[in-house]
């Protein structure tokens, strides 16, 4: 049997698969090509109906997986316009339409107002809790669901520059951005949102949609990146069973560091790297304040936060050096 693996897969989630599938899938292949038994986490839950980067930790990895939820993320969505779902994406009923269609210009021109620090109220159908309870599980259950409205930051939204448009053409003159009879707008657009944690990309869609005079939904969500970890990084579940047969996990693992990779390094020697491993502090460090990724040689030994010249462990690992 192989020694457990520590690292990152990275995945390129279908659609219609849950986060905690995707954990299972990589459980169940590490178990059928005869790997040591291993803990396998994710660093950032993706909805079913999503798709795209979803970063699965291996070993000690694991213990970065709270970090990658801190993360920023890029998505690629598409906003339907015309109609308002209970879900905000296709899944669910329609309960709101709007025959306004704006054009690219109008769209273009309300996104600064979704720059920024901004408020958003998350949808109903969501995995916050209320009162002890998932909001999705009150709204299938038929409760009105109201969440309060939370700060989040959109650092950059655009409209996707290889998006395909579809265009609306309007006979009638209508109240909104579309008013000029005759006149083209869209069904749909899709935009490119980097965004913080805790952003929902539906309730983003639904405010964009009002603030053009209309309504909408997601119909396409994928997660271009996700913290450290690009899609073209990205693997589908297939090709790592395929590649687990034959050449193994190993060539398709990212080191753990792979995840720190906006951390400086923080070389120790033997000695040093002992008093780590036994959660001792380091004194007179003459590197200036912060987190640092405390190595020896290339193997990563511990997270560490120095102050004032103080080095003290925030997390450690437990990797093998290599010369063992």
């Amino acid at each position: 049997m192989s020694a457990p693996l520590s690292g990152w897969l990275i995945l390129d989630k279908p659609r219609g698969m849950g986060s905690t599938q995707g954990v299972s899938a990589v459980k169940r292949v590490l178990r059928q090509n005869g790997y040591a038994k291993t803990k396998v986490g994710h660093g950032g839950t993706l909805d079913p109906l999503a798709e795209g980067v979803l970063p699965i930790a291996l070993g000690e990895a694991t213990k970065l997986a709270g970090r990658m939820l801190d993360s920023d993320k890029i998505y690629a969505f598409t906003v339907k316009f015309g109609g308002e779902t209970d879900t905000l994406d296709t899944e669910g009923p329609v309960i709101a339409t709007s025959d306004v269609r704006p054009t690219r210009a109008e769209v273009e021109a309300v996104l600064p107002r979704f720059t920024g620090p901004i408020e958003q109220v998350p949808p109903a159908y969501s995995a916050l809790k209320l009162d002890g309870q998932r909001a999705y599980d009150r709204a299938r259950a038929g409760e009105a669901v109201e969440l309060k409205a939370r700060a989040v930051t959109i650092h950059t939204l655009s409209v996707r520059a290889e998006l395909v448009e579809v265009p609306h053409f309007s006979s009638e003159v209508q109240d909104g951005p579309s008013t000029s009879s005759g006149r083209s707008g869209l069904d749909a657009i899709t935009l490119v949102a980097h965004v913080s944690k805790g952003t929902y990309i539906r309730s983003l869609a639904r405010d964009i949609a009002h603030a053009l005079g209309t309504c909408g939904h997601v119909t396409y969500l994928r997660r271009i990146k996700a913290g450290p970890f690009r899609e073209e990084q990205a693997i589908s579940l297939d090709f790592m069973e395929e590649t687990a047969k034959g050449q193994g996990l190993e060539h398709l693992l990212l080191p753990l560091e792979a995840g720190l990779d906006d951390i400086p390094a923080l070389h120790l020697d033997q000695t040093s790297a002992q008093a780590v491993r036994q959660g001792r502090v380091l004194s007179d460090m003459p590197q200036s304040s912060g987190l640092y990724l405390a190595k020896l040689g290339a193997v990563p030994v511990a997270l560490m936060e120095i102050t004032e010249g103080t080095a003290k462990v925030v997390r450690g690992f437990n990797l093998p050096d290599v010369a063992e």
